[in-house]
């Protein structure tokens, strides 16, 4: 716990007791007020730096169960209750043999030398007072009112403004478990969100790149069967693209989220290396309105959707097919769609094309979490993939 909290808390305690006490002070009517505020001041900051003193001995049991806490606190705070009891006495002492002798004046007593309280008897009473001794009995002439105080008495005293003081203390001692208590909670969920930050960034990562080996075998293979059948220029044009897209790819965060510009520059570019092994067949569009170009989506979060596009549907046929990647804004969602006019996804295509669709959905998953829609389907004329997401720009946080 910071230091200046538990001072705080010091402070606290013992301010408040200074202003009780001054007020009881002044509702008494008692003498010497100023002297006395002055006093109780200076002995209110002496316990404020014993209670210092027992803040440091119960640091010690910080992070041992309650009951080794409980059990410190009783027996730390009778030592230090008693030295401010001393202090107190101390600080007090003159003050109170000063009203003892306003006291006495007042009301016609005195002090003789050993420090008893004495009340002198008139003539008459102290004569009558000897005659009924008897004779040979030297005749009393005054009465102890107070005798004077002895060492067991004064440590008496100490010991009852001790005792109140104890409790004071440890009053203060649970007042710092329970403030101890809520920064200990503090600290254990703010650990746990920094392991729930961290796993989710690991899975987010691990997603991530579970997208690059499976495009890389893809283009590897559409590489290898230019090369195998003559066609050296396309194979080069498609080895300058293939760079292009991993030097885009690879130079953000896994984590992180992209502009959705980027995501579909980056589409463009895979989609011109797939144009080298189709450029008849493939076709492309793209429609995404000048106010989400900033919209944030996480990287690479369409490869696996439109790698599906040309794997099932371009290479399947023999016709052309248009692959169309759109944006839209929707009650202030994001919506994206994959989509083309090819046959669909063929029965034996499933397996492979479904593994696709679920890394995209555990992606936007471990980033936006349950609110979020994904919908993969046939439609007529073709096969489409849309994503709903919350819309972020960076303006928006």
């Amino acid at each position: 716990m910071p230091f200046q909290t538990v001072l705080a808390s010091m402070v606290v305690l013992w301010a408040t007791y200074f202003l009780l006490t001054t007020f009881r002070s002044y509702i008494l009517d008692l003498d010497l007020q100023g002297a006395m505020a002055v006093r109780r001041f200076l002995v209110t900051l002496a316990a404020i730096g014993l209670t210092v003193v027992l803040w440091a001995l119960l640091k010690m049991v910080d992070r041992r169960p309650l009951w080794v806490k409980i059990g410190a606190a009783i027996v730390f705070a009778m030592p230090v209750a008693i030295a401010i009891g001393q202090i107190n006495h101390f600080a007090f002492e003159d003050l109170q043999k000063q009203l003892e002798r306003n006291f006495a004046e007042e009301r016609g007593l005195r002090f003789d030398d050993e420090g008893n309280l004495l009340y002198d008897l008139p003539p008459d009473v102290a004569d009558r007072a000897g005659s009924e001794a008897g004779a040979g009995a030297a005749a009393s002439e005054s009465l102890i009112i107070a005798p004077a105080p002895t060492t067991d008495a004064t440590w008496r005293s100490v010991l009852e403004i001790a005792l109140g003081r104890y409790f004071l203390l440890l009053a203060w001692a649970s007042t710092y478990f329970a403030l101890l208590a809520g920064v200990q909670a503090s600290a254990a969920e703010r650990r746990e969100q920094e392991f729930r930050s961290a796993a989710k960034a690991a899975e987010l990562r691990s997603l991530r790149y579970q997208v690059n080996p499976h495009f890389l075998f893809n283009t590897l293979n559409s590489l290898s069967a230019l090369v195998m059948t003559g066609k050296a220029d396309r194979a080069e044009r498609m080895i300058q693209t293939i760079s292009r897209f991993y030097r885009h790819s690879l130079a953000d965060e896994p984590t992180s989220d992209v502009p959705l510009q980027d995501e579909f520059d980056l589409q463009k570019l895979y989609l011109d290396i797939e144009a080298v092994r189709f450029p008849e067949r493939l076709k492309c569009e793209f429609d995404l309105p000048g106010d989400l170009r900033n919209a944030r989506v996480p990287g690479m979060i369409l490869q696996p959707l439109v790698e599906n596009s040309v794997k099932y549907a371009v290479s399947r046929v023999t016709r052309p097919v248009t692959v169309t990647v759109s944006a839209r804004e929707e009650f202030d969602r994001l919506v994206v769609s994959v989509s083309d006019d090819g046959p669909g996804v063929p029965d034996g295509a499933l397996h492979g094309f479904g593994i696709g669709l679920v890394n995209v959905r555990d992606r936007l998953e471990a980033r936006f979490g349950p609110d979020i829609g994904f919908s993969s389907g046939p439609v007529p004329g073709g096969y489409r993939t849309e994503l709903r997401i919350p819309l972020s720009r960076p303006n928006e946080g």
